[in-house]
């Protein structure tokens, strides 16, 4: 399946998987054990959240037992609840590593994303598995993890008038 910039735009699919090589890279320096946001066909843990499991309610630290979670969460509006959740759950003591696009320009990167231990930007598009080709918009990484701070990135806001 192509990007479209209805698919863009409209939420139509929001379950794209992440892409195997992007995964192990990043899960041989952490070592997930959970996969908040996954389907039974796309899961990157054996321990998983699904649809049916509402990731939003549970405690992925309680379920992860403190070890490292990974997301890559729904695409589409509701993206802002998933990187809240991810941030609050590594206040109570778990990292949760997030894969999303590079939104520099919204609320939720604003509110949420800025209080990451770490931004890695990813160079270049990534092809999402079920793709055809790459993805429309840039993505990152987002390490969320109370004991990893980082160099510090604000945001710089410029005067209205």
């Amino acid at each position: 399946m192509s990007w479209t910039g209805e698919q863009l735009f409209s939420s139509k699919k929001q379950d794209w998987a992440t892409p195997c090589a992007l995964f192990e890279e990043v899960n041989r320096e952490f070592n997930f054990v959970l996969d908040a946001a996954a389907s039974s066909t796309n899961a990157k843990c054996s321990l998983y959240l699904d649809v049916e499991a509402d990731a939003l309610t549970k405690s992925w630290s309680v379920i992860s037992k403190g070890k490292p979670v990974w997301l890559n969460p729904p695409y589409g509006r509701s993206v802002g609840k998933w990187l809240q959740k991810a941030y609050e759950e590594s206040v109570k003591g778990c990292t949760v590593v997030c894969l999303t696009f590079a939104r520099t320009d919204t609320k939720w990167w604003h509110d949420w994303v800025m209080k990451a231990a770490e931004i890695r930007l990813i160079p270049g598009r990534i092809t999402f598995v079920g793709g055809e080709s790459a993805a429309p918009a840039p993505s990152c990484l987002i390490v969320f993890d109370e004991n990893r701070r980082m160099p510090t990135i604000k945001t710089q806001y410029l005067p209205r008038k």
